[in-house]
């Protein structure tokens, strides 16, 4: 099995993929991202930006990150001596994942057919089945289309959507009302929709 491995720009992947994460006290500095594929990858550069594919089995981690997919672009701008090969890249332009994507940060994981990261404009867009949900099952959203609006807190979902969320106490005639104790887990506020950059 050949493995392609390349080490990219630790800031720029952490800023792309990190989005919607809420800013913590002291945090640890970035650390390298790296991609892996079954199959071959290949790099093309011009004078301003570099492409970079990979294919078969493709798995990125990073911060507090992890992507599985089929194939993989990843177009990243870049400075320096425009002859050179490589170049110095300097960050993402977009990042297209395509067939079978698995995006999981923390408790939150995401599916779908294809997912765009568009760091300049601070969203990511799934589309072709997606699915955003918790790994402990209390919420869940699926429709044809979400972009997720990075540092908005915010989450549209385009042609229809279903929502799974934890459940609503009885409110039906009968039912004692609420002595003040502390609500149960399941009857606390489902957790924001938005997903990693």
């Amino acid at each position: 099995m050949t493995r392609a491995l390349v080490l990219l720009s630790a800031f720029a992947v952490a800023a792309v993929l990190r989005a919607g994460e809420p800013a913590k006290a002291p945090t640890l500095p970035p650390v390298p991202t790296v991609i892996e594929s079954a199959g071959p990858a290949e790099m093309v550069s011009t004078a301003t930006e570099s492409t970079f594919t990979f294919r078969d089995k493709v798995i990125v981690t990073g911060n507090n990150l992890k992507l599985t997919c089929d194939l993989l672009v990843v177009v990243a701008r870049r400075t320096g001596d425009p002859k050179a090969t490589l170049g110095k890249q300097e960050n993402f332009k977009s990042l297209v994942a395509t067939g079978n994507v698995r995006l999981v940060q923390g408790d939150r994981e995401a599916t779908c057919g294809r997912a765009e990261v568009l760091p300049g404009e601070d969203k990511v867009i799934l589309r072709e089945n997606p699915r955003v949900r918790r790994l402990d099952g209390s919420y869940e959203a699926t429709g044809p289309e979400m972009e997720l609006l990075r540092g908005e807190q915010r989450a549209v979902i385009r042609g229809g959507s279903r929502f799974v969320l934890p459940p609503i106490k009885d409110l039906g005639p009968g039912k004692k009302k609420d002595d003040g104790k502390k609500a149960s887990p399941a009857a606390e506020p489902a957790p924001k929709v938005e997903l990693p950059k």
